[in-house]
């Protein structure tokens, strides 16, 4: 198992490497009132994909954030009651928040 896991890194690896080769055409990238980036295609598209994972990651970290107090809760002996009623009470200030920004 542990060497098919090697060789599905190895040609993903292969295929992504292939990709970089065949795209380093210069493009640009323009943005408002005139101004504009110039870049090797891969280098602009992996601008793009570290920007969309650090934007999924940061969009996560308030539900972990959640969950570790809740955990914390548990393990310290609180009542169940009180922290099922905590989630109950963040889960309905996150529902409002998402309601009031339509």
């Amino acid at each position: 198992m542990r060497y098919l896991l090697w060789v599905v890194k190895f040609a993903l690896f292969l295929l992504v490497f292939s990709l970089a080769v065949k795209n380093t055409d210069p493009v640009a990238v323009r943005y408002y009132l005139g101004a504009e980036w110039q870049a090797p295609l891969i280098f602009v598209i992996l601008v793009a994909f570290c920007a969309g994972a650090a934007f999924g990651v940061v969009a996560c970290l308030p539900q972990l954030f959640r969950l570790r107090r809740e955990l914390t809760a548990l393990r310290s002996g609180l009542p169940r009651k009180e922290v099922d009623r905590a989630g109950v009470e963040t889960q309905r200030k996150l529902h409002n928040g998402l309601q009031a920004g339509h």
